[in-house]
């Protein structure tokens, strides 16, 4: 990753934030969001939410479905696909938390969207399971209230978690004078057939299918808010004309953390592979 500077300066409050000393970081929270990708006539489309203004962090910016891992998350989970060992290799971790963090991809998104990567136990390597739109609101509700864990979620419909549909492609951490900060894994995904997304959360105020290029352009001309991870992500996504292609492979992936630095043209947030 070459390094790479975003300026602050059309952005008030994070002027504000980066030019206040920070003596004792927040701590991060771990967190997995996924790019839900589908083909529509065209290049590829992610799926999107537009946070509402109200919210604490990316307050009015478009991000992808995804959320902090929740410890539930670490509990038992019907499993198909590469094991928490595997995952654990990809995502330079132990197995507990990686078995976490894909758990909590798959949870997000289907909380923020209705798209459920699961399958059923006897057909493993199957099409992935298209709920009824009453049982999925109705599980979705329960998850965000946080009665019940993706694992017996899956359990008690005899499905399996299905880690094969999900590929990794970033992993960035919260700049330092953030108040909120995230260690967060990026996934990929493709929209599995018979289901579609709605963006049903009380999180956004906006859910749209956009093609990468497009809402790179629109935060150019200013009409779109975008932190700088979306960004880069959007711009990988951009380089790719299907869902396939998008899917293939298995990039390195370096771990980012933003550093605020100073400019000719003003303060900015550098972002450079961890060491």
């Amino acid at each position: 990753m070459v390094p790479r500077d975003f300026l602050l300066a059309a952005d008030p409050g994070l002027v504000l934030a980066a030019e206040t000393p920070v003596a004792d970081p927040a701590p991060t929270k771990q967190a997995s969001t996924v790019m839900l990708l589908r083909d529509d006539a065209g290049p590829l489309q992610v799926f999107m939410l537009r946070r509402v203004p109200t919210m604490d962090f990316a307050a009015s910016r478009h991000v992808f479905p995804g959320g902090g891992v929740d410890p539930r998350d670490a509990e038992e989970t019907p499993w198909a696909g590469p094991d928490p060992e595997v995952w654990a290799e990809r995502l330079g971790t132990d197995e507990a938390h990686a078995r976490m963090l894909v758990a909590a991809a798959v949870r997000e998104v289907f909380e923020e969207t209705g798209v459920l990567l699961a399958s059923p136990a006897d057909d493993p390597g199957g099409d992935a399971v298209v709920l009824a739109d009453d049982e999925s609101d109705r599980l979705r509700e329960s998850l965000v209230a946080k009665e019940v864990a993706l694992g017996e979620v899956l359990l008690a419909r005899g499905l399996v978690l299905r880690s094969d549909l999900l590929g990794y492609r970033a992993h960035w951490i919260t700049p330092e004078f953030e108040k909120r900060r995230y260690d967060t894994y990026f996934f990929v995904a493709a929209l599995p057939a018979g289901q579609s997304a709605d963006g049903r959360t009380s999180e956004a105020d906006v859910a749209e299918w956009v093609r990468p290029r497009a809402l790179l352009d629109s935060f150019a001309a200013g009409d779109a808010l975008l932190l700088p991870p979306t960004i880069v992500c959007l711009e990988g996504l951009a380089e790719h004309a299907s869902v396939g292609q998008a899917l293939a492979g298995e990039p390195l992936v370096a771990t980012v953390l933003p550093q605020l630095v100073l400019t000719d043209a003003g303060p900015a947030v550098r972002i450079e592979p961890a060491p």
